[in-house]
């Protein structure tokens, strides 16, 4: 039997400072090229979705990613905002987004039957009183263009309602028949959120009428969304693609065997990876035997690499398996208790180490580990750097971290 092509951390780690541009060398002009590189920014934190760009843009500012979001030219839109993998808030290159959306269309059918159920349960809503607030929405967001959702809860009084959420768990909460019915429609591509109402940190976002998405079937588009997958993130394991789009087992090894992706050995066991992607890593291979640098590092000048990403960017949260990226020792310190991370501080392709903001506007940061001085002295050049791009804005990640928490302080 032929032995599999190997891919060692390093390996895996030196393709991940390139493609998802962690070096100052490799950094876009724009916001439109970053979410290409990572097929779509994380939005459920509305800061994230700017200082997941700026940290990949060579002269960033808040004014230029707003306007990569909302004032594409000609009212072509570059950029979409769906929620689509995971049930997740995302910002994605407008043309991937009818991929994005029918790949991802299987959940949004567990989610209405869902949201019916929890509906019914707490306000004994049947299927056709859930259809008339459904129409009550659109029929407003039409009149008006955009409004939010305090607005539409003035106006239409079904939605102010209240819904006990988690009954009798710890962490039962109340909140209004709103939110079930807002994020619904918009996990069906019936309505979109716009510009918030305040600053780029605001939640209070704006709804309006959604640009109808061009319909692919959800086999063909499952494919091509395994394809970009891999192409960012590649290897990558099964695990890690079916926990990344929330596929069932089977779809994630159906969309996997149709892409022609083809087996390699990684620590984690069998991973995956494009055949042009595969041809790459034999030709550094060879360069590798013949004396070159067959690890990736400094084939396009990529390192020394750092960056400082913020909570929930997409890279630490774009695979199952994080051992090769993340000392599994420092996990506690980085995430939540539901597996949301914090702020990063990338170096090489590795975490090590997290920063924070505190109350008086000044960056803290502690590392987790000694990267030795040059690492030091990057890192300080782009906490700088992030410093000046904030230009006075507070930001708190919506999803609180141990670290990060104590660095606030």
């Amino acid at each position: 039997m032929t032995a599999l092509p190997r891919i060692t951390p390093a390996q895996r780690r030196s393709r991940l400072v390139r493609r998802h541009l962690l070096a100052p060398s490799l950094r876009k002009e724009k916001a439109e090229a970053v979410a290409e590189a990572l097929i779509g920014l994380h939005a459920t934190d509305p800061a994230t979705v700017y200082l997941t760009a700026a940290a990949r843009m060579h002269t960033p500012t808040a004014a230029a990613i707003d306007h990569s979001l909302y004032h594409a030219p000609n009212g072509t839109p570059g950029l979409e905002r769906i929620r689509c993998m995971r049930r997740t808030m995302f910002v994605v290159p407008a043309h991937l987004a009818p991929a994005v959306q029918s790949a991802t269309v299987r959940d949004v059918h567990r989610q209405r039957a869902s949201t019916t159920a929890q509906l019914g349960e707490s306000l004994g809503w049947d299927e056709r009183r859930c259809a008339a607030v459904e129409a009550a929405v659109l029929a407003a967001l039409t009149t008006h263009g955009a409004a939010t959702a305090v607005q539409l809860a003035a106006e239409i009084p079904d939605l102010r309602e209240q819904i006990v959420t988690f009954p009798g768990k710890p962490y039962e909460s109340r909140q209004r028949a709103g939110s079930p019915i807002l994020g619904l429609l918009a996990a069906e591509g019936r309505i979109r959120r716009t510009r918030p109402a305040g600053s780029w940190t605001s939640a209070q976002f704006r709804w309006a009428p959604a640009r109808p998405l061009r319909a692919i079937p959800p086999a063909e588009a499952k494919t091509q969304l395994a394809r970009h997958y891999l192409t960012a993130f590649g290897p990558v394991t099964v695990d890690d693609l079916k926990w990344w789009t929330g596929w069932s087992l089977t779809d994630t090894r159906r969309a996997l065997a149709a892409t022609g992706a083809q087996a390699v050995e990684l620590d984690e066991g069998t991973g995956y990876l494009l055949p042009e992607a595969l041809e790459d890593h034999q030709e550094l291979q060879d360069l590798e035997g013949r004396g070159g640098r067959g690890d990736f590092q400094g084939i396009e000048g990529a390192v020394p690499a750092v960056a400082l990403l913020p909570g929930l960017d997409p890279t630490p949260m774009g695979w199952r398996h994080r051992d090769w990226y993340l000392d599994p020792d420092h996990t506690k310190a980085l995430f939540d208790r539901n597996g949301n991370i914090g702020p990063t501080i990338w170096w090489n392709g590795r975490i090590i180490g997290s920063w924070a903001q505190h109350p008086d506007g000044h960056l803290n940061h502690h590392l987790l580990t000694d990267p030795g001085s040059e690492a030091r002295t990057a890192i300080k050049s782009e906490i700088d750097r992030t410093h000046a791009f904030l230009a006075g804005t507070r930001v708190t990640p919506c999803y609180r971290t141990p670290l990060e928490r104590t660095l606030t302080t």
